[in-house]
């Protein structure tokens, strides 16, 4: 569900600063807006496909090496659990040596432990590499949504924050159809090393366009806020609406647990109703694209009934899709995955769009990486917990059990209302 995008399409009044936009920052013009998100969502597009891309390997490495389910969960805990510990020391980072530099080294290093997976040996090295991997990518969601939001915060801010999460939902479409077909070709080191030389091109790409941007760079610290500033507008990490921002991590943390726990398995419960596991990325891929269009949907559902009514949707029909699904035959599965994967996606459409309205906009990178470390810091412990729960009831007593946790963000919606000014959110 992690994972992000708009809810809304209406524009937003300009955003100004105290002391002006900061040093550093994109051009107003259109061409550097689009160029600086086209760069971001390129990444975001290659970060997300690494992460979900780990799907397809997971039931390999489960017959290569002998794991148990708890092991396999696990090995998604690493790089999860990597990814969501490094969002805020990331953020703060960037707040010294600038955007561009932070993302560019975290998403190389990235590519870099993914091409040395293939040397791996078994359940330690595969954990090993895994962490220092998922440790790198945590500088994308924080960063490259701070680059987006302040490029765009003369307006237009949503849809840019809608189309750069949409990126990443085609990166999850893209590389577990992409890692089935290089391991039918070239076995599962090979894909991994192919992982690996994609993200270095894409660090490259990065480095280049954010730079003719001038976006992203040192100079732009500079320009930030006093300390007495900031304690004026929400403290140090830049919240102005805490109960608003607590409620809204909150849900995110259930959604991105059950999205991660359920997507971990379900290659799981395909093979246990006699999929063949080559066919497993490409299911997948079938179940992230009903996703990314998810993101779309919701958004445009959300601006008619709005942000609770919409969370409230899509959480009902997450979690009355996992209860039934195990039950189902393989190719109802099959037919009804795609729907499973757009309300899936469906909450994090709203949830993430919305957490720039709680925040002022100097301080968004140390925000948007406290509520992606609470978000995925969640989702990280998740494939363990429910990993430990497959080896004892079964993968699909398990995915029952995760159904049910995505139906308890429903009075959490309820309160969130109060906080985005009424039943009209």
């Amino acid at each position: 569900m992690v994972e992000k995008s708009a809810m809304a399409t209406t524009p937003e009044p300009p955003i100004k600063a105290a002391s002006g936009a900061p040093a550093g920052t994109p051009s107003a013009s259109p061409g550097g807006r689009r160029a600086t998100l086209g760069a971001c969502g390129g990444g975001h597009l290659v970060h997300d496909g690494f992460h979900d891309g780990l799907l397809v390997l997971l039931p390999i490495w489960q017959a290569a090496f002998g794991l148990s389910l708890t092991q396999v969960g696990a090995l998604m805990t690493c790089f999860s659990g990597g990814l969501a510990s490094f969002q805020i020391p990331a953020a703060l980072l960037a707040e010294r040596f600038g955007e561009r530099v932070v993302l560019v080294v975290g998403t190389a290093v990235m590519a870099l432990g993914f091409a040395a997976l293939g040397a791996a040996g078994g359940f330690a090295s595969l954990a090993a590499i895994l962490l220092v991997a998922g440790l790198a990518s945590g500088v994308q969601h924080p960063l490259s949504s701070s680059l987006v939001a302040r490029a765009y915060r003369d307006g237009g801010r949503r849809m840019a924050l809608g189309t750069f999460n949409f990126a990443g939902d085609l990166g999850k479409i893209a590389f577990p159809a992409l890692g089935a077909l290089l391991i039918a070709g070239v076995g599962w080191p090979g894909a991994t090393a192919g992982f690996g030389v994609l993200g270095l091109l894409a660090a490259l790409i990065l480095y280049v366009v954010l730079k003719r941007c001038r976006a992203g760079g040192a100079e732009g610290t500079k320009g930030a806020e006093s300390p007495r500033a900031d304690g004026a507008q929400g403290g140090g990490w830049g919240i102005t609406e805490r109960r608003g921002f607590a409620v809204l991590s909150a849900i995110g943390a259930i959604d991105l647990a059950v999205r991660i726990g359920f997507l971990t398995f379900l290659p799981f419960l395909l093979l246990a109703k006699g999929l063949a596991v080559e066919e497993v990325g490409l299911v997948l891929a079938m179940t992230f694209a009903g996703g990314a269009a998810g993101k779309f949907l919701c958004g445009a559902v959300a601006e008619r009934i709005g942000i609770v009514a919409t969370v409230i949707a899509t959480e009902v029909v997450t979690g009355g899709g996992l209860l039934a699904l195990p039950f189902l035959p393989l190719g109802a599965v099959l037919v009804f995955l795609p729907f499973l994967g757009a309300a899936l996606n469906g909450t994090s459409s709203v949830l993430y769009g919305t957490v720039a309205e709680f925040v002022t906009p100097r301080r968004q990178a140390r925000a948007f990486g406290l509520f992606y470390t609470i978000g995925v810091g969640s989702g990280a412990i998740a494939p363990s917990l429910f990993g430990l729960l497959s080896d004892r009831l079964g993968v699909a007593a398990t995915i029952s059990i995760i159904g049910a946790c995505a139906l308890a963000t429903i009075p959490l919606a309820l309160a969130l209302r109060a906080a985005l000014g009424g039943p009209a959110r």
